[in-house]
C-alpha cells in the first residue's frame, strides 16, 4: 500500500512528529506508526482529517491504493466464487444421487430432507449466477478465462455470446428431462 508512505511524506513535510500528528487526527501515536508501516489502514474519518491537515485532496492522499483495493476485492470475490462453485457442485451431485436412498430410508421425511437439499442447492446456484452476471461471464470458456485472470478477445467473446441462446435451450431441455426422470423414479419407488 502507498498510504503509509504518503502519510510519512506529508507528516515530515509539515514537520510534525508522530505524537503531534496523532493529536491532530485524534488517534494514538501507535496508530500513526501502524498506518505508516502499513500494519493497519485508517478509517474514512481519519483520512478526511489527514487530507485537511495536509491540504491535499483525498484522492491525492490515497493514490495508488485504490487499484490495490480493487485487486484485493476481486481476489476475495474470486475465492468466494470458487468456494460457492465447489459447494454447488457437491450439492448438485447429492441432488442427483440422494432422492432414492433418502426416500427408501426415511420415507416422507426423506422427501422433506431432499426438498431442503434442493433449496440449498438453488441458493448457491443463484449466488453463482449473480456473480457471473456481475462479471459478465456466461460460458465455460469465459469462466476458465476468468479463473486464470484473463479476458477473452473480442472475436472469442462474440462467438461465446452467439452460443448462449442455444445453451439456454439445451439447459432447459436437460433440466426438464432430469426432473421428469427423478419424478418417475420417486413415483415408482413410493407406490
Amino acid at each position: 500500500m502507498e498510504l503509509g508512505k504518503q502519510i510519512r511524506k506529508y507528516r515530515t513535510q509539515f514537520d510534525l512528529s508522530q505524537e503531534e500528528f496523532a493529536e491532530k487526527v485524534f488517534v494514538s501515536r501507535q496508530t500513526i506508526s501502524n498506518w505508516e508501516n502499513d500494519k493497519s489502514y485508517p478509517d474514512i474519518k481519519s483520512l478526511v482529517s489527514m487530507s485537511e491537515i495536509f491540504h491535499v485532496s483525498l484522492d491525492q492522499l490515497i493514490k495508488g491504493d485504490i487499484e490495490v483495493m480493487r485487486k484485493e476485492i476481486n481476489e476475495q470475490e474470486h475465492v468466494a466464487f470458487q468456494r460457492d462453485s465447489l459447494i454447488y457442485t457437491v450439492l448438485f451431485i447429492a441432488v442427483l444421487i440422494l432422492p432414492i436412498p433418502l426416500g427408501a430410508w426415511l420415507g416422507w421425511y426423506g422427501l422433506v430432507a431432499y426438498i431442503a437439499l434442493i433449496a440449498v442447492a438453488m441458493i448457491f446456484a443463484v449466488r453463482i449466477e449473480i456473480f457471473k452476471k456481475k462479471n459478465d461471464i456466461q460460458t465455460y470458456k469465459e469462466i476458465l478465462a476468468f479463473n486464470e485472470g484473463k479476458d477473452l478477445d473480442e472475436i472469442e467473446k462474440n462467438r461465446e455470446q452467439a452460443k448462449r441462446p442455444y445453451q439456454k435451450i439445451l439447459m432447459a431441455i436437460g433440466s426438464a428431462s432430469l426432473a421428469l426422470l427423478l419424478c418417475g423414479l420417486m413415483v415408482f419407488l413410493f407406490r
